[in-house]
């Protein structure tokens, strides 16, 4: 799968949170849950926590999903999808945790281009010690994941892909 000029149309789907802190854990138990049927042409990783560590993968990412808990006032189970006009800094809360994704995202190269950033976030109901989701964000889970799999099938839409014909994707990362 290429743009035109010959370069690979890199996808990431990212799970981000803490899965030994129920609730924050969604993104990683939805990039599991992905994991086991990839959407057509997107690679799928657990980052956890460790987002400066994925910045290799960010960087080499033409288009960035990230899936987190993220506390926005709803009820919890609440599913969030922001793009990246929505979570610039612009006061959207886009993680719980320490080092958001925006601001990892202000450590790649100034020369190099950002990837374009989708958010999909989960209303927590509980942050506590616990490797189980809450029946409200477990409940939460099939919605997210098929949101997921609707906005990699409209990027590859977007980029002049029918997504039934994309084949999964492996596309591997070489150090420049």
């Amino acid at each position: 799968m290429n743009k035109p000029g010959g370069e690979p149309l890199r996808i990431l789907v990212a799970g981000l949170g803490n899965v030994l802190l129920m609730d924050d854990g969604i993104g990683v138990h939805a990039a599991r849950a992905l994991q086991e049927a990839p959407p057509p042409g997107a690679m799928v990783v657990e980052v956890g926590t460790a987002v400066l560590d994925a910045l290799h993968l960010f960087e080499a990412a033409d288009y960035l999903l990230a899936i987190d808990a993220m506390e926005a006032g709803d009820p919890p189970g609440s599913v969030y999808a922001f793009d990246t006009d929505a979570i610039a800094d612009n006061g959207v809360p886009v993680s719980m945790h320490e080092l958001s994704l925006v601001a990892a995202l202000r450590f790649l190269p100034a020369h190099h281009p950002r990837p374009q950033i989708a958010v999909l976030g989960v209303e927590p109901e509980t942050i506590e010690f616990g490797l189980d989701l809450t029946p409200p964000v477990q409940a939460a889970l099939p919605l997210v994941l098929a949101e997921a799999r609707r906005i990699v099938a409209q990027w590859l839409t977007e980029a002049g892909y029918d997504p039934a014909e994309v084949p999964q994707s492996s596309w591997l990362l070489v150090a420049e």
